[in-house]
């Protein structure tokens, strides 16, 4: 939560054309404060079990990938690179749900909102990539 306060959207993101699917505002804060709380549960779960295991190293990449997007989408205005990581991310959290499902339910279960939040977000990005190259 601490990389969002710091790198919160700016005037420079309420200048972009969005579209008519962006969230409030608003919502954000809370829905990641879920999500944070889902994703650490998980990681504890998977800690508890298979510290050593390649889902262990998929949520951590997955941690640092997030950590890296709102530094890069809103404090670099880097819509295109954010574009990239966010896919990496996405395809994180998939791996992660995959290799998961079979040996810590719960960790997987927990990840499906994560998901698909991210799965949103990924759509957002393009679109904002899309309806904002030239600026």
């Amino acid at each position: 939560m601490a990389i969002g306060a710091v790198t919160r959207p700016d005037a420079w993101y309420a200048s972009l054309a969005k579209p008519a699917f962006n969230p409030p505002n608003w919502l954000f804060a809370p829905v990641w404060t879920v999500l944070y709380v889902l994703v650490g549960v998980a990681g504890w779960l998977v800690w508890m079990r298979a510290r050593s295991s390649a889902v262990m190293a998929l949520w951590w990449t997955q941690l640092v990938l997030n950590f890296l997007w709102s530094p890069v989408s809103f404090g670099l205005h880097r819509i295109g690179i954010a574009l990239v990581i966010i896919t990496l991310l996405l395809l994180a959290i998939c791996g992660f749900i995959a290799l998961s499902a079979r040996r810590l339910p719960w960790a997987a279960v927990l990840f499906v909102p994560y998901g698909l939040w991210v799965a949103f977000a990924t759509l957002l990005n393009a679109t904002l990539w899309v309806l904002n190259r030239g600026t």
